[in-house]
């Protein structure tokens, strides 16, 4: 039983992946410590209505939802394994640190914003191995007008319609690239709202040039084609290569600029167009969240979206023996892919801690993960951010929010004072050094700076934005009670 916070096996995040590796280590006999900073599990793809007060939303709780038999079979699971003491689920905790210790690995946590749930001689899990599940968060490019209010993500758009079943405007533009902009646009067009635009950078005959990977996942298929009966069933149209190149409004969005764009994303002159709207989703696909691997030290590559990825071999083991990653930290691939992934790396835990090898079924879910790879590689391909989006950008345009640093001071860090990466630019000029520290900005800063300096982000360029000694923000009790915990193991050794 996971006890007194220690655990043989801790998981870090309770989406698709983390959930599906606690249920199935604990069906492997481990005790386990599953922590989220969330109240309820699904993580963000399975975020939902607070379970305690459904009675309140006039929707069922599965609506939006793709996958939904699946999470609440893995919802039932977690929820008996909980009651056998097999699993102890901590909630309402973020990890702001992860370390190696002599008989496993700790886990610093520390309250989610308005929440306290332990006590501070809980404010530790240690285990004798790791699980990263960490998830990913929504990768956002600026562009002239996206600080206003009325611009969002399109992912926070999508989690206010899952959790809270609240449309965030009344006539709204989805932009950006990607499939998932058509499930946040179906999901707005459902709810009520009338959907002005869907605008994807990219031509859709770019998935024609990797069709064999296309129908890799026939259930992604089958969800584009319900995404194009909400399409026209509500009139939303789509509009592909075609970008929103500037925002406008006074206190508010009220209306965007909309622009033709060629092969590599460069605007086309005398295709302007304004429409208006109240709400602007955007969504450049997604940043997976590594503050815990990069702190650990484990390997890491870059991926064929650019993305900062966890490097792991063909059982989820990452670099670092007693430590395994699953889901959107190795490669951005969706839920289902997380879930086998979770699953895998739960199965390589238990055989490791047994000195055995892995099961049988280990071999089903290769498979099952290296055929979503093959989607996603695709996906990835069909869908780039475009490589001249700086274009775009005006000079005063606004990279880093928190600093309120513009593309001309970020620019001409490189082209002045020399700086030769997005880590001198980030000292420098200081883009990501405010409240977010560049989790919002990052990737449209190394993508700006390798713009300016001609050289692509590899992985070490990539891990400078992500280190942090402090991966959340965290309460200074947090930090002291450091010393106390060095106390008492001193003395116990």
């Amino acid at each position: 039983m996971a006890r007194d916070g220690r655990a043989d096996l801790a998981v870090v995040g309770a989406g698709p992946a983390g959930l599906t590796a606690a249920v199935t280590a604990a069906g492997q006999g481990l005790s386990v410590m599953l922590v989220d900073a969330a109240d309820q599990i699904g993580g963000q793809f399975w975020r939902h209505p607070d379970e305690r007060h459904l009675e309140a939303f006039a929707r069922d709780e599965s609506t939006g939802h793709h996958h939904w038999g699946r999470f609440a079979d893995l919802r039932s699971r977690l929820r008996a394994a909980v009651r056998d003491g097999s699993v102890r689920h901590v909630t309402g905790r973020q990890v702001w640190r992860a370390e190696r210790i002599p008989d496993g690995f700790a886990l610093r946590t520390t309250p989610s914003v308005g929440t306290e749930r332990l006590p501070a001689a809980d404010r530790t899990v240690t285990a004798s191995r790791l699980i990263l599940a960490t998830g990913a968060y929504d990768r956002q490019l600026p562009v002239p007008g996206w600080t206003l209010p009325g611009v969002m993500a399109a992912g926070g758009v999508q989690a206010m319609l899952k959790a809270n079943q609240v449309a965030a405007g009344r006539k709204a533009v989805v932009a950006g690239t990607g499939p998932f902009l058509l499930s946040v646009a179906a999901g707005l067009a459902e709810a009520g709202v009338e959907v002005v635009a869907v605008c994807d950078a990219n031509a859709l005959s770019r998935w024609a040039r990797t069709p064999v990977r296309a129908v890799q996942e026939p259930g992604k298929l089958l969800e584009g084609v319900s995404y194009a009966a909400t399409f026209l069933r509500s009139r939303v149209p789509f509009r592909s290569r075609t970008v929103v190149t500037e925002v406008r409004g006074e206190g508010r969005a009220s209306a965007v600029v909309l622009q033709k764009v060629d092969a590599r994303g460069r605007p086309r002159a005398g295709t302007e167009r304004v429409i208006e709207a109240d709400l602007v989703a955007f969504g450049w696909g997604f940043t997976p969240q590594l503050e815990l691997a990069v702190g650990l030290g484990l390997d890491t590559r870059v991926d064929v979206d650019s993305s900062l990825v966890v490097t792991v071999d063909d059982a989820q083991r990452t670099s670092l023996p007693g430590v395994y990653a699953a889901g959107e930290v190795t490669g951005i691939g969706g839920a289902v892919q997380s879930c086998a992934e979770g699953a895998l790396a739960a199965q390589a835990a238990a055989a490791d801690a047994a000195g055995a090898a892995i099961g049988r079924g280990a071999a089903r879910l290769r498979r099952r993960i290296a055929r979503g790879r093959r989607f996603a590689v695709g996906m990835h391909r069909a869908s780039p951010v475009p490589e001249r989006w700086t274009e775009w950008l005006e000079p005063e345009t606004l990279v880093c929010r928190c600093e309120e640093v513009s593309a001309a001071e970020a620019t001409g860090a490189v082209s002045c004072l020399g700086s030769d990466d997005a880590r001198d630019v980030r000292v420098t000029a200081r883009p990501g050094m405010g409240w977010c520290q560049g989790r919002v900005c990052g990737f449209a800063l190394s993508s700006l700076v390798a713009s300016e300096t001609g050289r692509s982000a590899g992985a070490a360029d990539l891990e400078a934005l992500v280190r942090r000694p402090i991966g959340v923000p965290v309460r200074l009790g947090d930090i002291a009670a450091l010393a106390d915990d060095v106390s008492e193991r001193t003395e116990r050794t």
